[in-house]
């Protein structure tokens, strides 16, 4: 059975591998999505990928991505802690969802501890770095093929 995924960044995520690498590490965005496609490629899934800086731009992709998606992985980055209208569209996507971050927003700033999106969701993967996004394809695959939502 081939499954379509859609992997969705938000702000600063492209910079992957610029940014504070004791944080984000040194993985460019490019060898990330390289990584993943790989990593879909071996369960025959077909990956998407979507990246914006723009909050507006994100919920049009979570909206669109209800009919054309299995399953989602979305790392809304500092949009977790501030966007009702990111929270919103997620609601209406009732097929898994992993919520991903890369560093553990637990141990980061106050501000970053709440998540508006984590009561959307299926499940949360945080503070595991770039492999968070090869376990969350993982674990996606198999929610989806055991019709967990």
């Amino acid at each position: 059975m081939q499954n379509n995924i859609i992997i969705i960044n938000g702000p600063n995520i492209n910079l992957l591998g610029d940014r504070d690498k004791l944080i984000y590490g040194s993985e460019s965005y490019e060898e990330l999505l390289n990584r993943c496609n790989s990593e879909a490629s071996k369960m025959k899934i077909n990956i998407d990928f979507y990246q914006s800086n723009i909050e507006g731009e994100l919920v049009t992709k979570i909206q669109e991505s209800r009919k054309l998606y299995d399953g989602m992985i979305i790392n809304a980055a500092a949009f977790t802690h501030t966007s009702v209208a990111i929270r919103d569209a997620l609601s209406l996507y009732k097929k898994p969802c992993i919520e991903l971050h890369i560093s553990n927003i637990h141990k980061r700033e106050e501000f970053r501890h709440k998540s508006l999106i984590s009561g959307v969701v299926t499940g949360i993967i945080c503070g595991l770095g770039t492999s968070g996004y090869i376990l969350a394809i993982n674990s996606l695959y198999e929610m989806i093929q055991n019709g967990n939502k």
